[in-house]
């Protein structure tokens, strides 16, 4: 289920495939509902007026705002897809791989970013990692539908694998010596970051082929990860442009 306004307006716009239905709590019509449930009607997915008690229930603990669209089971990428792509004309790759970030608002704030910025796939663990919930798809607002999602068993072993396919493994860590400024961006790159207390974890900063910092230019030590995914991702963007 994606709820709230942004979100369900951005996927019925970008075409998401799978919608079943449109959930709305009854009551006042507003400028902006209307027209998603136009769009909805255009699309033929029906309009179901539902009680507040049933949009809850289907996900608790999130902000609906009295919409939500009903779709099928998110549909996480093969890792083979991602990992055997080929290269665009500049053989740019960028791919987004996550060590066991938990939180969901930064999960979906970070596929937000992610698809902003062109990265083509995504990479998170199974387990002890946050999973594409409505919570995380309210967040992404509809960027969710532009970005392919792949969920691993073994991080660190999926890094050695792209390693073996050209992919540069580059982790973010604020320990590490060089400036994510001085990196040299326009290779096949997969950006890795760390969770939000302990940063990559030690099987994981093994497997990656350098290690950058983000400079601080103040008192304040450390960025939250979808920040510092904006942060890093506008450098790779910068330098790729400018190449």
């Amino acid at each position: 289920m994606i709820p709230g306004y942004h979100a369900v307006r951005e996927t019925l716009l970008k075409g998401f495939p799978a919608a079943e239905a449109l959930w709305i709590v009854p009551g006042k019509r507003s400028g902006r509902l209307e027209e998603i449930c136009s769009l909805a009607g255009r699309r033929g997915i029906p309009v179901l007026e539902v009680q507040p008690a049933d949009l809850e229930k289907t996900a608790p603990g999130v902000a609906h705002q009295g919409i939500a669209l009903l779709t099928a089971d998110f549909n996480y990428s093969p890792i083979e897809d991602i990992s055997d792509k080929t290269p665009d004309g500049n053989g740019h790759r960028l791919i987004l791989a996550l060590d066991h970030i938990t939180d969901e608002g930064n999960f979906g704030a970070v596929i937000r970013t992610a698809a902003f910025f062109g990265v083509e796939a995504l990479i998170i663990p199974k387990d002890r990692s946050a999973q594409v919930t409505p919570a995380v798809l309210k967040r992404a607002s509809g960027a969710h539908s532009a970005v392919a999602v792949s969920r691993v068993v073994n991080l660190s072993r999926t890094l050695e694998h792209l390693k073996q396919a050209g992919i540069w493994v580059v982790g973010a860590s604020g320990e590490a010596s060089s400036s994510c400024y001085d990196f040299d961006w326009r290779l096949p790159v997969a950006l890795v970051l760390g969770n939000e207390s302990k940063g990559l974890g030690t099987a994981v900063r093994k497997a990656c082929d350098h290690l950058v910092s983000i400079p601080a230019a103040g008192p304040v030590e450390s960025l939250n990860v979808s920040v510092a995914a904006g942060v890093l991702l506008g450098e790779i963007s910068r330098q790729r442009m400018k190449g």
